[in-house]
């Protein structure tokens, strides 16, 4: 990360820090990204869709959009 861009930006109490650039590349990608070739075997493919299936549905985790308590 030597070739990293750093910028001087003011902090909350006004005293001038260092931090990192942005880092990412301009542009769209070129094909849609195919998850399902990043997992490897079946077992962490039902791994990974059901961590995402509890994210979202069960009652002891709470997704983006859902609120802690019911209307």
């Amino acid at each position: 990360m030597s070739d990293a861009k750093m910028i001087k930006k003011k902090r909350y109490d006004g005293k001038e820090v260092e931090v990192l650039d942005e880092t990412y590349e301009d542009g769209k990608p070129d094909k849609a990204d195919a998850w399902r070739k990043k997992i490897g075997s079946r077992e962490q493919m039902l791994r990974y869709l059901e961590s995402g299936e509890r994210y979202w549905f069960s009652e002891d985790w709470y997704g983006s959009e859902r609120r802690k308590t019911p209307a």
